[in-house]
Order: C-alpha cells, then structure tokens, then sequence
C-alpha cells in the first residue's frame, strides 16, 4: 500500500524521460523524484529503471510494472474526475498549453478574472508555439489554431481565425501595392516558420484557388516578431486578425488583396479523452469562449 503514492511519481518519470523532467512536471525536485524511485524499487524488490548518463530505460521488470502502474493512475485520475463532476465545484490544478502570441493576447489577460470566479483552482499555464503531446505533458487543456492532426483528442471549437495578408503604408508606398497574387512573386514576403499549411500562400479567387510560392529574407517562429517587422516596413506577411485587428483599424497596416480570400481556420481547444469532464477544464472553456466572443471574438468587431 505504501507504493501507492509513488505511481504518480514513476508514471511521470516514464512518460518525460527523466528524473529532471518529471520533476518539473510534478513540482518538485530532481533528487526527491529520484529517491522515490529508489524507495519505490527497494520496496518492491526490483529495478524498475536503467540509468545511464544520457537516458533512462525500463527494465523487463519496468515495463510490466508501468502497464499496471499506468492504469491504476487512470482510473484515480477518473475517480477524481467523477468526483468533481458530482460536486459540480471547479477545483484542484489546471495545467494549460497555448500558442505564445495567442496566449499573450488573449488568454493571459482572462486569468485574473477566471481564477477570481473559481478560487479552488491553481492555475499552470504554458506557452509554446511548437505542438506538445497533451498527455506526456500532463496538460488538462491545450489551445490549438488551424489544421488538427488525427488523433485521440477531444475537440471544441472556442472560436473563428481569419488571416489577412498586409503590410505597412510605408512598405507600400516604397515598393507598390501588389493587385494579384501573382504580384507577390516582387514583393518580399515573410514567413511563420511553425505555418503547418505548407510553403504556399493558397487564396481563393474569383477564379478558383491560386498557389503561390512566396520568397522573401525573413522567417520568424514567432508571430509578434512577425507583427513588428511588418509595421517596421520590412515585407508583407499574411497575420491572424487576433494579432493585427488593432494595426489594421488604426491604419498601421493595410490589407491586400482584398478580392482573394485566404482558409479560414479555426481556434480550438483539445483535452484527451476522459470518462468525465472535470469541471475545472469545463469552467475554464466556458469562460474562454464567453469572454472570446464565439463566432464573432472581439478581435474582429470594428469600433464605430
């Protein structure tokens, strides 16, 4: 019985790696995990776990040990959920994951007021605009934009993302103002380099969809940066309209190509596959999409 309370613990080591790893994940430090795994083996009478240097390896013994671990901490996970959903009260730790600008912009500033509206909860929120795996995360809830991937995630849908392409007035006013996509080919075109939707820039024409391959001296993985070489005049890009609504109404950036539509996508929010909702992951994308706007976020209501 005494083992119970080291599941947790080698269930965490396992998935991220290392004794390091999981210790950030868990709170804690990288000894304390270590020598619960240690107490964890000398109670059971077994080594669970190869060491060495670079990485860490189950053993036969491990691996079997990990299957029934991994399970048990499952179904407490469950029993814990099943409890909250019963109590109707959003409590315990809430582990986030969103995209960096998006999050900056948009989630960041909702967490005073959500955490004021359910003071059980404690709130952990990363952002990272590369794409985690949820569960060796240990996320609860992760924000996603555009194109998802299949898998065993569960999906809801918080809001609609449009894309402009733009650029600045004195970009144009230097270089010209391209009239079809075609255009582009002069221009210099910057680059998101996490843009999952390929190399292209695909719009939709009055004639049907037109491909371009665009060329330019700057790739960026980071949409702000992005924002700011663009109001600098560097090039054109096209943006989210959650970044640059603003730069667009004040006229700090035009947009182009009006005539040539860019894919809609979509923001979303993904959380794995559980038997109940936990009410603290319920009340936060409740909160979320109330506060967002639904199909018309705030981003995109121009002030009269």
């Amino acid at each position: 019985m005494e083992n119970f309370s080291a599941i947790p613990v080698f269930v965490a080591v396992v998935e991220c790696g290392s004794f390091s790893l999981a210790g950030q994940k868990l709170g804690t430090s990288k000894s304390a995990v270590s020598k619960r795994i240690s107490q964890l083996e000398n109670n059971l009478g077994v080594r669970l776990l190869h060491r060495t240097t670079r990485r860490l390896n189950l053993t036969e013994a491990g691996e079997q040990y990990y299957d029934y671990a991994r399970k048990a901490f499952a179904t407490a996970r469950e029993g814990e959920d099943a409890m909250t959903h019963l109590q109707g009260q959003p409590q315990g730790s809430l582990s986030i994951n969103v995209p960096m600008s998006f999050g900056r912009l948009h989630i960041a500033p909702l967490i005073s007021a959500f955490l004021a509206e359910n003071p059980n909860i404690q709130m952990n929120m990363v952002m990272d605009d590369k794409m985690v795996d949820l569960v060796e995360g240990g996320f609860d809830v992760a924000v996603r934009i555009g194109h998802l991937p299949d898998s065993s995630l569960i999906v809801r849908r918080l809001a609609p993302c449009r894309s402009v392409l733009c650029a600045s007035p004195d970009y144009l006013a230097k270089f010209g103002v391209p009239k079809t996509p075609a255009d582009l080919l002069n221009h210099n075109c910057l680059f998101y380099s996490y843009f999952r939707g390929g190399t292209e820039w695909i719009f939709e024409g009055p004639a049907g969809p037109v491909k371009v391959q665009p060329r330019g001296n700057y790739r960026v993985n980071n949409s702000d940066a992005l924002r700011e070489a663009l109001i600098a005049g560097l090039g054109i890009c096209q943006m989210p309209t959650f970044i640059v609504g603003p730069d667009l109404a004040s006229g700090s950036l035009r947009p182009l190509l009006e005539d040539y539509a860019l894919p809609l996508h979509s923001v979303y929010a993904v959380f794995p596959e559980r038997k109940h909702l936990p009410a603290k992951v319920r009340a936060f994308l409740d909160f979320v999409i109330q506060h967002l706007g639904g199909e018309t976020p705030h981003w995109d209501v121009i002030s009269p």
